[in-house]
């Protein structure tokens, strides 16, 4: 049995379309001194045709002051991680998250309860841009951590198939953030790469040092659905036409048809607030 280091290592070095390695470059380019490396993740990985779709990076900087110019955006990386971005070339669009290596480590392992970052890089992603060795090094590394801290988290039931506990681990991970996908996605994550998850699990168990309880997934829903306002709060003034990509991607994925309307976009920190709200009475997102 592989470990986990090297399945991530032979993972992230998987080829890309190019178009995606090209995209990838331009985001670092917008970052020159700072940026470490990119990351592609998410649904767009599994999609051979990428035109219409929103794809998915994240940027790795050596330090949030070295990455921007204006001080409180650095300060806003620091404080609610990440900042995220939009971005197109070469005729796509996607949207990029900000973290410096530091943090992208720590939010990879079990010394934060914030699972945003662990439960995405627990499932597949690519490393396509680096600016050394060293920074594809420290990338393996942290990513290497996010399989065992969701499952250490999610704890194993005696007796549990490798893949139900991924299924029950994504399913308590989607629990936690705000989220637009229907209840099915956590299975039909696993579902999709089943080979996959067998490998990386049975790698991970034999990574976690110790019992896991499971535990502490209240608090963690608490502070994730607080932790999802703040940052939607913060995109609002971060990342240009957020509200139409918070609405997009509602849209896309609960079968909504959201219009937001001129006043929304002038105030998108006022709309993002109170559409929340409404859109978790309606269960289109939880």
């Amino acid at each position: 049995m592989s470990d986990i280091t090297s399945l991530v290592r032979e993972e992230l070095s998987a080829p890309v379309d190019p178009r995606v390695a090209a995209m990838a470059a331009a985001i670092a380019a917008r970052y020159p001194g700072s940026a470490r490396a990119v990351l592609f993740y998410g649904s767009c990985l599994r999609e051979s045709e990428l035109d219409g779709l929103m794809l998915d990076f994240y940027l790795i900087v050596s330090d949030y002051g070295d990455a921007y110019p204006k001080r409180w955006m650095a300060i806003a990386n620091r404080l609610i991680p990440p900042n995220v971005f939009p971005f197109q070339h070469d005729g796509l669009i996607a949207k990029y998250a900000v973290l410096s290596e530091a943090d992208f480590d720590r939010l990879n392992g079990p010394e934060t309860r914030n699972v945003s970052v662990w439960a995405r890089f627990a499932q597949p992603s690519r490393l396509v841009w680096a600016v050394d060795d060293t920074a594809r090094g420290r990338a393996v590394t942290a990513v290497a951590r996010a399989a065992p801290t969701l499952l250490a988290a999610a704890g194993r039931i005696a007796g549990e198939a490798v893949l139900d506990w991924w299924r029950r681990a994504f399913s308590l991970t989607y629990s936690v953030e705000l989220r637009a996908e229907r209840t099915t996605r956590a299975q039909s994550v696993v579902d999709a790469e089943p080979d996959r998850y067998v490998r990386f699990g049975e790698a991970a168990a034999a990574a976690i040092q110790a019992e896991a309880s499971g535990g502490g997934w209240a608090r963690r829903r608490i502070e994730g659905k607080l932790l999802s306002v703040a940052r939607l709060a913060k995109a609002s003034l971060t990342y240009a036409g957020g509200i139409d990509y918070l609405a997009w991607k509602i849209n896309r994925h609960a079968g909504t048809k959201i219009e937001i309307k001129p006043w929304q976009r002038r105030w998108p920190l006022v709309a993002a607030l109170t559409l929340v709200p409404r859109l978790m009475k309606s269960g289109a997102i939880r």
